[in-house]
């Protein structure tokens, strides 16, 4: 790509190795930048060059704006890739960039702007007739009694400048009204800086639905189909997948034809997400992921567009090489988050140190991680480890290879999801594609099924018969006589 030909990648783990791929792809040389605790990382070893941060906290790291694009004027890199989180979506990264003469991948800032203001940009999507749940724009707390009334209960506090889902509150009745403001109040300025909230209407059991977009900047929109993300918990995406279960084919033409007018609406450019709520027939814009998206290899795998290339070739001045009537997916895909949490105790941070890896392969099996063996996961960042998506021409393949894989999927040394994501897997509301944001609730209820409890024992004695000599055995969260099952087996 002669306008692009060197790049700086300001992230860390699984995202950053897949920007060097795509550097790779494009003939671009990508740099690395890298906290103290991520030396040994997988993005450091494949980048051509890679530039040490002064610390391991996000402030001394990831998140300091000015010492990346120092750091990319000094590497006579002429482009940033933020990848999602840290500066992604962060306006005056974007500005700050373009002031020095530097490359940003993603949206302008001005759009940046926009996309992180929620309440502007539901005005946005109201302004282009698309439908928005009810809501209001950001309250102080002395109005907010009144204006929650004309919401009506239950509603959700937000954060303005919200993501991740941090700075969100179910409130059902008037007298938690006050609590939840200072919670979600605190939690916003934490994570963004901006105490600002605003109130929606909530809808007891939605579907979450997505549609991937890309734009360029000549004014070519176009909608790749839809992402159902509804296995969530604390408003945190766990499984996604693509084409949505359950989602008519008027729906998805609605759904393409809404996401458009957003982009649209907001002058909208680069890759990006709109997301949708869809209750029943109706489906109401709730807000727009302006990056790429963790998820985006499920849209990957069904149009064979790679959204990673697409991105850097916007950011280059190129326009987008077909048109809508040439998207084609086929198939379907699902991706599980393989987080270091242990799902058995609320999902808490498992931190540790990584002493072996497992990744799975095999027909229709794709796997994004940044892991190796002595990997530090620390309280610092998010404890995505890894996105193992899986790929089949229908849902039901799809499914069965997914499951395959987990079971092949080994992390040892701390506790991960793995255990949830086959639970979920098995679940008949989620087989039968009849499932919205309340499934994952239900984690925990009554033992695992006898399939469930066949895959952990197949999984902890493929890692026995590989490390024979490790005494310690990961199980992916199996009990006691799962374990022994798996020595013996993996003894034989």
């Amino acid at each position: 790509m002669a306008s692009i030909r060197r790049l700086l990648i300001a992230n860390r783990g699984e995202i950053a190795v897949r920007i060097v791929r795509a550097c790779r792809d494009l003939g671009i040389s990508p740099v690395a930048v890298y906290a103290p605790i991520d030396a040994g990382a997988p993005h450091v070893r494949l980048a051509d060059d890679a530039l040490p941060l002064p610390g391991d906290s996000p402030a001394e790291s990831y998140l300091d704006g000015r010492l990346l694009v120092d750091l990319a004027r000094r590497a006579k890199a002429d482009t940033i890739h933020p990848g999602y989180g840290f500066l992604a979506e962060h306006p005056g990264f974007a500005a700050m960039c373009e002031a020095q003469g530097v490359v940003f991948v993603g949206p302008p800032a001005s759009v940046l702007e926009q996309c992180g203001n929620k309440a502007a940009a539901r005005a946005a999507a109201a302004a282009a007739g698309v439908p928005v749940l009810e809501g209001s724009g950001p309250v102080e707390d002395a109005d907010a009694p009144r204006r929650a009334l004309a919401v009506g209960y239950p509603l959700l506090i937000k954060a303005v400048g919200g993501g991740g889902g941090k700075g969100i509150h179910l409130v059902r009745a008037s007298g938690d009204l006050a609590g939840a403001l200072r919670l979600a109040r605190g939690e916003a300025q934490a994570a963004f800086g901006d105490p600002r909230v605003y109130l929606e209407r909530w809808i007891e059991r939605p579907q979450h639905v997505e549609v991937q977009i890309l734009a360029d900047a000549a004014g070519q929109v176009v909608a790749l189909g839809e992402r159902a993300c509804s296995v969530q918990r604390r408003h945190q995406k766990l499984i996604e997948e693509a084409p949505a279960p359950g989602i008519s084919a008027g729906m998805r033409e609605a759904l393409g034809r809404a996401a458009v007018a957003v982009a649209r609406a907001l002058g909208y450019r680069n890759a990006g997400t709109i997301e949708f709520l869809a209750d029943g027939d109706h489906c109401y814009f709730i807000e727009v992921n302006a990056r790429i998206q963790v998820e985006h290899p499920v849209t990957e795998v069904l149009t064979g567009i790679d959204l990673v290339t697409a991105q850097i070739a916007i950011a280059a001045g190129e326009s987008l090489p077909f048109r809508q009537e040439d998207v084609c997916a086929s198939g379907a895909a699902l991706e599980c988050r393989i987080s270091a949490e242990d799902p058995h105790n609320g999902f808490l941070p498992s931190l540790g140190v990584i002493d072996g890896v497992v990744e799975p392969a095999g027909a229709g099996i794709r796997t994004d991680s940044g892991l190796w063996p002595g990997q530090v996961v620390s309280r610092h960042y998010d404890p995505l480890l890894a996105k193992v998506v899986a790929w089949g021409p229908t849902r039901g393949t799809a499914i069965a290879r997914m499951r395959r894989a987990l079971a092949e999927c080994l992390i040892s040394g701390v506790d991960t999801t793995i255990p949830f994501h086959l639970w979920a897997l098995e679940q008949p509301e989620f087989v039968a594609g009849r499932y919205d944001v309340r499934l994952a609730d239900r984690w925990g209820e009554g033992p695992a099924s006898a399939e469930a409890e066949r895959l952990a024992v197949l999984a902890a004695a493929a890692w026995t018969y590989r490390r024979l000599e490790t005494p310690a055995l990961p199980t992916n969260g199996a009990s006691p006589a799962w374990v022994a099952a798996a020595r013996e087996e993996g003894l034989r």
